[in-house]
């Protein structure tokens, strides 16, 4: 179907070609005699249009072939750079417009006729480029102009704290999001980008049994989120084509939309940081809730295990904080009472160093 649209365009444009420059073109190249109808400009536009359907039987198929490259390329292609390359091409498309008016009223022919079609095709490249490559600053712009449009109020913006919030694939696996989204704690849309869902979903058809566990959990939480929890899951459906790593193309994603990236990921943490991307860390927020310990404080505890250092012992708080025991290898396996001597914060969480009471008592 698509190829007989394109022959018959053709047939039309070389019809119309023939209408206005065959009698012309026989008229200077001076054939001599020649009958009468064929000097006729609808003679001119029947020949130009056989000349050019003829031309379609080699032409045709590689018109289609661009044209069905072109059409997968732009279903690909986020909406955002489609709308903004649209944009960006109409803007073009005016100017060479405007452009063109005083060329078409100069009298030479090849001004008046060619070149408009070149600055048209010239112009509406350029505008569309500039469309899908400023994308991100024309939205910043965009931004920009309508908060300083709004009149100054007094009050705080309702939708300070409501922005999106862009999930990545370690902080779904973890589960952790699902309590926090219960306790009403997180405003706003939750948004998983579909190259995150395809990344957690290879994870769950993973030939090791680890990595396929903790795929399915992630899917599972996915599932609670959307349909238990009171809170708006989006499913972005665009991707980055022109960016292969995921940690890449979220904080893409979150400068296109001004969005948050939600991560357990330390180094996701550290370049969406760099970027100017806002970030929310999930190991952050359970450090911070964590029980705050201080130097003198009495804790009961049960040691587990020997440390790395000679006598030292290791026990756990509830929350998983890691207590270290000095001359605690004589109390493995059993409950005793600790005064806790200093606390040190490590990027792995908080570390508590403590000693048992009863040697506090002896000295």
């Amino acid at each position: 179907m698509l190829k007989r649209i394109v022959q018959l365009f053709f047939v039309l444009v070389g019809g119309t070609l023939g209408f206005i420059f065959i009698p012309e073109l026989i008229h200077i190249l001076n054939f001599g005699e020649v009958p009468v109808w064929v000097t006729n400009s609808y003679a001119g536009a029947v020949i130009g249009a056989i000349i050019f359907f003829f031309a379609t039987f080699w032409l045709a198929d590689y018109i289609v072939n661009l044209m069905k490259l072109l059409e997968e390329a732009i279903v690909r292609a986020p909406v955002t750079d489609v709308l903004f390359g649209t944009m960006g091409l109409i803007v073009g498309l005016i100017v060479a417009y405007l452009i063109g008016i005083p060329l078409n009223a100069i009298n030479i022919p090849i001004v008046s006729t060619v070149v408009p079609i070149f600055v048209t095709i010239f112009v509406g490249y350029f505008g569309f480029q500039i469309g899908f490559k400023k994308r991100d600053e024309l939205i910043n712009l965009f931004t920009l102009t309508r908060n300083l449009g709004k009149k100054k109020e007094e009050e705080v913006d309702p939708s300070v704290g409501k922005q999106l919030k862009i999930l990545d694939t370690s902080v779904i696996i973890d589960g952790r999001i699902a309590d926090i989204c219960k306790t009403g704690f997180l405003e706003g849309t939750l948004v998983i980008p579909g190259f995150v869902l395809e990344e957690l979903q290879h994870i769950a058809d993973s030939s090791d049994v680890l990595k396929r566990n903790r795929g399915r959990r992630g899917l599972d939480i996915l599932n609670t989120i959307q349909k238990e929890l009171p809170i708006n899951v989006e499913i972005y459906e665009g991707d980055f084509e022109d960016i292969s790593e995921v940690d890449s193309k979220l904080v893409k994603l979150a400068k296109v939309s001004s969005g948050m990236v939600v991560t357990n990921d330390f180094n996701l943490n550290k370049v969406c940081e760099l970027q100017g991307v806002a970030v929310l860390n999930i190991n952050d927020l359970a450090n911070a809730v964590k029980p705050v310990v201080l130097p003198g404080e009495e804790l009961k505890v049960q040691v587990i295990k020997d440390g790395k250092e000679q006598h030292q012992g290791v026990a756990y708080l509830d929350d998983g904080t890691m207590i270290v025991v000095e001359g605690g290898r004589d109390y493995i396996g059993k409950q005793i009472d600790v005064v806790v001597t200093s606390v040190l914060q490590t990027s792995a969480g908080r570390m508590i160093f403590a000693k048992p009471k009863l040697l506090e008592k002896a000295l």
